[in-house]
């Protein structure tokens, strides 16, 4: 299982509750792209509308060896394939106050390409500092330990 992109800041930003994997339409210039590692999650979430689920943002650039296609737009909204009450769980987590659907990665699965998607509550600016501090503790301590052997 290759990861092609990982959305790092979606963990720093958010306390991930619960993640789920979901398939992606993607067309065959927007897979060959996206095996390439032409794919930016930075800035994406999903957005549940008329009982279907869509990754937003999330960009894909254009595949670098395909022929012209001048109206590709590689941000443009694509559908992620879930089942029914899949959808009907993150629909009822999006009218929770305070969370949001957001991808954390894309990976293959087989010769498919899933996206693993999380529902994460926006952290606070003191939960961050907090992140930051045991980040630094846990590389301190890993670097005293490399250096005491």
């Amino acid at each position: 299982m290759k990861s092609y992109a990982t959305h790092k800041k979606a963990r720093f930003d958010y306390e991930i509750l619960d993640t789920l994997e979901a398939g992606l339409v993607l067309s065959g210039m927007e897979v060959k792209a996206v095996r390439a590692g032409q794919v930016k999650l930075t800035g994406g979430f999903i957005n549940i509308h008329n009982d279907e689920a869509f990754l937003v943002n999330a960009h894909i650039s254009r595949y670098k060896y395909s022929g012209a296609d001048d109206d590709y737009e590689p941000d443009k909204s694509r559908k992620l394939l879930l089942k029914q009450r899949e959808i009907a769980y993150l629909k009822g987590k999006t009218q929770e106050r305070g969370l949001t659907i957001v991808p954390l990665s894309m990976y293959n699965s087989g010769r498919l390409i899933k996206v693993q998607i999380g529902i994460g509550r926006g952290k606070k600016k003191h939960d961050k500092r907090e992140t930051i501090k045991k980040r630094d503790l846990d590389r301190e301590t890993r670097r005293a330990i490399k250096g005491d052997l």
